[in-house]
Parts: C-alpha cells; structure tokens; sequence
C-alpha cells in the first residue's frame, strides 16, 4: 500500500490546489458564503496568513505561510474541508437528506447524490471534495510572486474573466483596496518584474531549500 509522505517546514510559504470531486461542478462559488465562513473559523482557531487565494467553481488555489514553529497545513485543510461539508449538510443544500441518512443507517451528512468510492463509502466520505489536495512549499522570493500571480490571473485562464480584477472570489480586491497593490495587473504582467506586490516575502526557510517539492496529502 502506498504511503503519501507530506514535508513539513515550519513557518513555510505553500501553494496550494484543493479541487471538489465533482469536476465541473459550480458549488464553491454557488456557495461561497459557507466556504468564507469555514476557512475563517479556521483561521481563527489555527491561524496562518492568506498571502492569496482564488475560488473557481471547481476548484481554488491559495498561498498561506504558516506561523514559525508551525507546519501543519493539513489539519487546517481537513477542518475547512469538514466545516464546509458540514455547513452543506445543516443547509441541506447540494442534495443532502439527513432525515433519509438516519433511516437508512448512513452517517449524516450522507449526499445521495454524489456517487461514490467504496473506500468513500467504507469511510462515510460525503464526496464533496476531492479526499487531496497538491501542495507546492515555496523555494524563492521570485517563485512566490510567480504562484500569487498564478492565483490571481487563474480566472482569466480559465476563460471567467476578461481581467483579473474583474472575478469577484480573489484576494485581488483586498490587496487593491488596502494598497499593496497600487494597480490591476494586465493579461501578461511579470511579477518578478513587480517592485510593490501584495503580501510580504515568503519566510527565510522557504527560500532556495532542495527539500521543498511538489507532493499530494491527504485530507
């Protein structure tokens, strides 16, 4: 059986891609609200800093860079995966019946809807998300700037917007309105080439390290 062996830096800069099972489904944006409310509670409890992050439909990308001494992003992304679905299922939305659940002897939060693993099955998995997610830890100042730039301009790639600034679910609004950026980026813009950007540089143990690579975790 393989193993998924995750690396742990503290304090690191990581970019990440979390994706629904449902490819091509609309559920993050329908219901971006709850999935607002599930990374902010998160947050609080564990906090880290959102250095970017853009909802598509199906799928989003971030930046965070985790506190020093710090180096569990997973937990944090099994809580927000978790309150999510949870928050689905007390709304009742995406086609969860808990009255059903019960009477068929399923764990709550059971969506007929979705079809199913048998290891999903085995392991009562509501099938909403993807059970992983790829995670990339940070190696430069320059590739940094590069993934936030790869946040912020995925919409327009995916043919959702004509501009970044024009897709409503990126931190590119926040870093407008507070400054750090002082312009829209253009279709094209290197963010190397960018003397002011949003967010502070990626933390020194992040920087130009062999250990870091692209790896997928669990949830």
């Amino acid at each position: 059986m393989s193993q998924y062996r995750r690396l742990r830096l503290p304090g690191s800069s990581i970019f990440f891609t979390v994706s629904l099972a449902q490819r091509g489904s609309a559920l993050l944006v329908d219901e971006i609200e709850r999935l607002r409310l599930a990374v902010a509670q998160t947050k609080r409890e564990r906090p880290f800093t959102i250095d970017a992050m853009v909802v598509l439909p199906d799928h989003l990308h971030c930046v965070w860079t985790l506190p020093p001494g710090d180096s569990d992003y997973a937990t944090r992304w099994g809580a927000v995966k978790s309150r999510f679905t949870r928050l689905l299922r007390d709304a009742c939305r995406v086609g969860f019946h808990p009255t059903v659940a019960r009477s068929e002897g399923r764990p709550v939060g059971w969506n007929p809807t979705l079809p199913k693993t048998r290891s999903m099955l085995r392991k009562g998995d509501a099938g909403i998300w993807q059970r992983r997610f790829w995670e990339h830890h940070v190696r430069s100042t320059a590739e940094y700037h590069d993934l936030i730039a790869h946040c912020w301009m995925d919409p327009v790639r995916h043919g959702l917007a004509r501009a970044p600034q024009d897709w409503p679910h990126s931190s590119i609004h926040r870093d407008l309105r507070n400054g750090t950026l002082s312009e829209p980026p253009k279709v094209g813009w290197n963010p190397t080439l960018q003397s002011k950007r949003a967010g502070s540089p990626p933390p020194s143990s992040t920087h130009e390290t062999g250990l870091n690579r692209p790896s997928s975790a669990p949830r």
